[in-house]
């Protein structure tokens, strides 16, 4: 059974940076797309990017031109370089496949704030 932690989150202030990394068990996770999503209090999970296999991304316009992500699938990890945040961007963060097909690990909490 695969199995998806979170970690790299923390509090910082607006305009701050995290990094956040997600590692997977087992190499099915080289061939799977693979996703950040986030849940803000009170509100749905939401995907933010996605990244393919080979590499090719998608950001949700929220996002966009501030968060990267990158995987590195000899670690079976991916990589969320968060910047320029804003205190909308507090959530908790979690990683799956697009569409999710694993369960959810424990996330990682983002707090931005001054």
């Amino acid at each position: 059974q695969v199995q998806l932690v979170e970690s790299g989150g923390g509090l910082v202030q607006p305009g701050g940076s995290l990094r956040l990394s997600c590692a997977a068990s087992g190499s099915i996770f080289t061939i799977r797309t693979m996703g950040w999503y986030r849940q803000a209090p009170g509100k749905e999970r939401e995907m933010v990017v996605g990244i393919t296999s080979r590499g090719i991304t998608n950001y949700a316009d929220s996002v966009k031109g501030r968060f990267t992500i990158s995987r590195d699938n000899a670690k079976n990890t991916v990589y969320l370089q968060m910047s320029s945040l804003k205190p909308e961007d507090t959530a908790v963060y979690y990683c799956n496949t697009i569409p999710p097909r694993f369960g959810w690990g424990q996330g990682t909490q983002v707090t931005v704030s001054s």
